[in-house]
């Protein structure tokens, strides 16, 4: 284990966030809010740090996969923690455990939140609580990446450990190179979204958080009713832009490279159809259910915005979905589990593993009518490697006992089992409301400090793919190996 690298990295991150608490800083200081002195006293905290633990370069850069794994899991932690202190230095909240929640929900995209009335706070903390989204999103690691050689020609472990799906693959020869391309197309789509909310008539606050949060389909908004009070054509807008960044950042660049057919895999067309078959039910099922869609283009609306903003994993909602029949409800509870595409900002099990997972299952169907057949999982034409596989397997595997270990657990807080179950879903699948007591116009204050460390746990481990939150726990991680 690189320990001094660990040290190093950990400065780095501390440096780049300090930077960070620019942008709810001046936005502090554009409204005369007393809380930019809470964020620049974080601030200085954050800097004063990370120049101790980069005042002197390790020999050693090198980093190999378990120091990948380590060094990802412990720096969304340090951001998380440290990223929690201005809710705490501001007033926002005192309890400490509140406050890393909503630094947790942030950073990792998920969007629950311990607040009640999100307006009564003052703007400068939403702004923050908005842009942990976008920081978040893409992976702060990558972002620094795109200035920083970290690992010594190893920092694709890295790379590896922080980015969402079952693979990961370099644009470009060099991994910083690939980490600049992802993060121009990132910060592209975050520009575009943003004029076109202002050109909709939103405020140019509204537009800079509501177009943070929708870039890392994080799903905090500045409004107690999420997105309800946006009009028509702003809901639109984010419906657009929650399902692009739902789709592999890699086809983006494949398109610029007039690579068309690569660009449009099997990945992004299974995701397509179930967000249009999802969208079509949930339509005919509403439309009538209440006075917010007695119309067909209505019901399509509010459909099209809550399947897009679930299986996204965002969470904004224009309608308290709570209250829609059955069938919906079910379908937004399924594609919560599925999520995103792999490569995207958005969380869930990945589409891309449902394909090999379904894929898989079909051909032990085979082999049991057919025991002499072998046949190879393909997908897009291409051999699955068997090492890719495995990884699935192991995940969903993982992701059951996760996921069953928290119900358990949240379960002692004596909710009902719809807001348990959904409390866990959305937030181990990093998307924020569920149903019951967490429905879209509630929050999960009322949650014990237990369950709450439960949840955040849940949160980090979804964002990292779950091994390597769950790698700091094994023994065998902190050993050295013998030469």
């Amino acid at each position: 284990m690189n320990y001094s690298m660990i040290r190093y990295t950990l400065g780095w991150l501390l440096l780049f966030e300090a930077a960070f608490f620019l942008v709810p800083l001046i936005t502090a200081i554009c409204y005369l809010e007393s809380a930019a002195f809470g964020f620049l006293f974080v601030m200085l905290i954050s800097c004063g740090v990370g120049v101790l633990f980069t005042y002197k370069k390790p020999k050693n850069t090198a980093l190999y996969a378990r120091d990948g794994f380590v060094i990802v899991a412990l720096s969304w932690i340090v951001l998380s923690l440290f990223g929690a202190l201005p809710f705490l230095f501001t007033g926002a909240t005192s309890s400490f455990i509140d406050a890393l929640f909503e630094s947790v929900s942030g950073f990792t995209t998920t969007g629950s939140s311990i607040f009640a009335a999100v307006e009564s706070l003052p703007k400068s903390i939403n702004m923050w609580r908005c842009f942990t989204h976008w920081v978040g999103g893409m992976g702060v690691l990558v972002f620094i990446m795109a200035f920083l050689p970290l690992g010594g020609g190893h920092n694709m472990h890295i790379m590896r450990a922080e980015s969402p799906g079952p693979s990961v693959s370099k644009l470009v020869p060099k991994v910083k190179n690939t980490a600049i391309i992802l993060y121009t197309i990132y910060f592209v789509l975050t520009l575009i979204q943003f004029i076109a909310l202002l050109i909709s008539g939103m405020s140019v606050y509204d537009a800079t958080a509501t177009a943070f949060a929708t870039a890392g389909t994080g799903g905090f908004g500045v409004h107690n009713d999420s997105m309800a009070s946006a009009s028509a054509a702003q809901q639109i807008i984010v419906t657009v832009f929650m399902l692009l960044f739902s789709l592999n950042f890699n086809s983006y660049y494949l398109v610029l490279r007039a690579k068309f057919k690569d660009a449009f895999n099997s990945e992004i067309k299974a995701f397509l159809i179930i967000v249009a078959v999802a969208i079509a039910l949930t339509t005919f099922n509403i439309v009538g259910s209440s006075a917010a869609v007695e119309n067909i283009w209505d019901a399509l609306r509010h459909a099209a915005f809550s399947v897009s903003s679930l299986i996204s994993t965002t969470g904004f909602a224009t309608l308290d979905f709570n209250l829609w029949p059955e069938l919906s409800k079910t379908l937004l509870v399924l594609v919560m589990f599925i999520g995103a595409c792999a490569g995207s900002t958005g969380g869930g099990i990945k589409v891309s593993r449902i394909i090999i997972l379904v894929k898989g299952f079909l051909r032990e169907l085979g082999m049991l009518i057919s025991p002499k057949q072998v046949k190879k999982i393909t997908v897009d034409k291409r051999p699955v490697e068997g090492e890719v596989v495995r990884s699935v397997n192991a995940y969903i595997a993982c992701y059951i006992l996760l996921f069953v270990a928290s119900l358990l657990l949240v379960s002692f807080d004596s909710f009902d089992l719809v807001t348990n179950f959904t409390a866990v879903t959305a937030t181990l699948n990093n998307i924020g409301p569920g149903l019951g007591a967490v429905g879209p116009t509630s929050n999960f204050s009322a949650f014990s400090p237990l369950s709450k460390l439960v949840l955040i746990f849940d949160m980090l481990a979804g964002r990292l793919e779950l091994f390597p939150m769950l790698l700091l726990f094994s023994p065998a991680t902190w050993k050295r190996k013998r030469a």
